[in-house]
């Protein structure tokens, strides 16, 4: 059985969340959409099994090193592709501060590196999801 992956897709935009969200449940993964940061950290922090965050760190609702200070402290932690425009990237330094999370930057091509950058992601969650489900049994084998 083939496991779906979900992603939590945040931006201001409803244009771009819902092309992205078109995008990626093309690729076939589950998807969440969120237009404020409250909703963010309340999907992010709920019981419902989000693998991947995709943000524009410009939402209403919350400043951007708040949200990502929250968004740090989630178990499991959340992988997290920032989606930015060039301006925001500009003056905002904190991003280079957290080895968490992908910066790529809104422009005519962004989506993909975006769903690039995504399955990375979920081929490493795929193997340490495997690593873990063996080492849970006791065994040591190597996982490729």
């Amino acid at each position: 059985m083939k496991e779906i992956f979900t992603i939590l897709i945040a931006d201001r935009n409803s244009h771009i969340r819902m092309f992205l969200m078109r995008e990626m449940m093309a690729e076939g993964y589950r998807v969440k959409l969120a237009g404020k940061g409250e909703n963010v950290l309340k999907i992010a922090f709920s019981q419902e099994n989000i693998d991947l965050l995709i943000l524009d760190p410009d939402l209403p609702g919350i400043d951007a090193a708040s949200l990502l200070n929250t968004l740090d402290d989630r178990i499991p932690a959340l992988p997290i592709i920032l989606h930015i425009s060039r301006r925001y990237c500009a003056d905002k330094d904190f991003m280079t501060d957290n080895p968490s999370f992908t910066v790529i930057e809104k422009d005519g091509d962004s989506v993909e590196r975006i769903k690039a950058v995504v399955k990375n992601c979920i081929r490493t969650l795929r193997w340490v999801s495997q690593r873990e489900a063996v080492t849970s049994l006791g065994k040591t084998q190597c996982l490729e």
